[in-house]
């Protein structure tokens, strides 16, 4: 029996992930991410303690755990170190023993960091970028004049590498943007002292990977930001630089499709987006600021407030399908608990017309206008509920209908964000 499972996200990230792959994480060998980089973030809350995740799986809670951050992620070194070194000022142990890192991750360099912020100051459509480098960093991936961890680790290798992007990006820089330029001999300096830090927990993940696998031990595979933020997927182009849909795990681990036994799909019981881009169900009033200040809807990473909304079901009924989601899990139900009335986006009205897809142009997508589905709110305080059989029957009401119409058996419900906050179906 396959018990390797994924938890991805179904919406614009930020939909209670972290909890739930720590849930998870109890049950199985290893944890693995498997894209992205600092620009997104896990929070998980133990024992009234949380805990900040951006690079580092948030499996790394739980003692015996391998967590592997896979090829497909970019990393910054510095921020990984400072990450390291806050979870252990919390008590948690990180060494070699317990995360490795891809040896062909691609790093990202000050140069890319900057070009995220010059990119964004020139764009008349800007995207909301959070201005760590990331896309640069894709950028100098698929051109072939990427930097990657291993080669930090080969002094010959990385300098040569180095001087040919310094004099690329420097030139670049001064035409385009007037800026005067990076030091070569700085950022050698700099990474350098990064290597001889994270050295050892660098490895093969590719073959520690297939060996853990054939060995059957099973294996989470973490996901980071949404569906709707998949470069390919999501609503280019205010989406991120990978693929944060179940297709990643496979370019970003090396491992075969095979080795996926279910998909999990982690939506909340509202909607949320960070930066820019269209969001149909965003509340324009103050109901907006109340789910923001209740939910506590700022990033764990930038700290940004994120634009909240109605739940939007057509397209979590798309990510259902893009991922091809097995179960799913509905977060932040409680912050819910005390709404008159709920509504939830069935379809969308276009110039006289309903469309009941998403629909890939951006034009189209920001100009449609949510045809509502009404609930009636519960008034019930939910955060003390741990079987689904004792919620209010108006809340057993939505999420039932949401199951039906997304396509997918609901799981598990969190109602509050402790570990313990958590109602499982079934």
């Amino acid at each position: 029996m396959n018990n390797n499972l994924a938890v991805v996200g179904l919406q614009w990230g930020d939909e209670g992930k972290g909890k739930i792959i720590d849930i998870l994480s109890a049950g199985v060998d290893v944890v693995v991410r498997y894209q992205g980089g600092n620009n997104a973030g896990h929070t998980v809350v133990k024992d009234g303690k949380r805990y900040a995740f951006h690079l580092i799986p948030s499996g790394i809670l739980h003692p015996g755990k391998l967590c592997v951050m896979g090829n497909g992620m970019v990393v910054d070194p510095l921020a990984l170190l400072h990450e390291i070194d806050e979870l252990r000022a919390q008590g948690v142990e990180i060494s070699p023993r317990n995360l490795r890192i891809a040896e062909n991750a691609h790093v990202i360099f000050p140069y890319h960091r900057k070009l995220d912020g010059f990119r964004e100051k020139i764009r008349s459509n800007r995207i909301g970028t959070t201005g760590r480098g990331i896309g640069p960093c894709y950028m100098d991936k698929y051109a072939r004049s990427g930097i990657r961890v291993g080669d930090l680790l080969n002094p010959r290798l990385f300098l040569s590498k180095l001087a040919d992007n310094i004099r690329e990006k420097n030139g670049i820089y001064r035409q385009v943007f007037g800026y005067d330029g990076f030091s070569e001999e700085e950022i050698a300096r700099e990474y350098l002292g990064y290597a001889e830090r994270i050295k050892d927990f660098v490895c093969d993940t590719v073959s520690l990977l297939h060996q853990v696998w054939e060995e059957g031990k099973t294996i989470l595979f973490e996901g980071a930001q949404g569906t709707m933020l998949d470069v390919d997927f999501g609503t280019y182009p205010f989406v991120t630089s990978s693929n944060a849909s179940v297709g990643g795990i496979f370019s970003g681990t090396g491992l075969p499709p095979k080795v996926l036994g279910k998909v999990i799909g982690v939506a909340k019981a509202y909607a949320t987006r960070v930066g820019e881009g269209p969001f149909p169900t965003e509340f324009k009033d103050a109901m907006g600021d109340l789910i923001r200040e209740k939910g506590g809807e700022f990033g764990t990473t930038t700290g940004r407030p994120r634009r909240c909304g109605w739940f939007d079901a057509v397209l979590v009924r798309y990510a259902v399908q893009v991922n091809g989601v097995d179960e799913l899990v509905v977060t932040k139900l409680d912050v819910l608990d005390n709404l008159e009335e709920i509504k939830v986006c069935v379809g969308y009205r276009y110039e006289g017309r309903e469309l009941e897809t998403f629909p890939f142009d951006i034009d189209v997508f920001s100009s449609v206008v949510p045809i509502y589905k009404t609930f009636p709110g519960w008034k019930v305080d939910t955060s003390s509920v741990r079987r689904f059989e004792e919620l209010p029957s108006e809340a057993k009401a939505y999420l039932n209908f949401i199951s039906e119409f997304v396509g997918a058996r609901i799981s598990m419900v969190s109602v509050g964000s402790d570990r313990e906050e958590v109602i499982f179906v079934d």
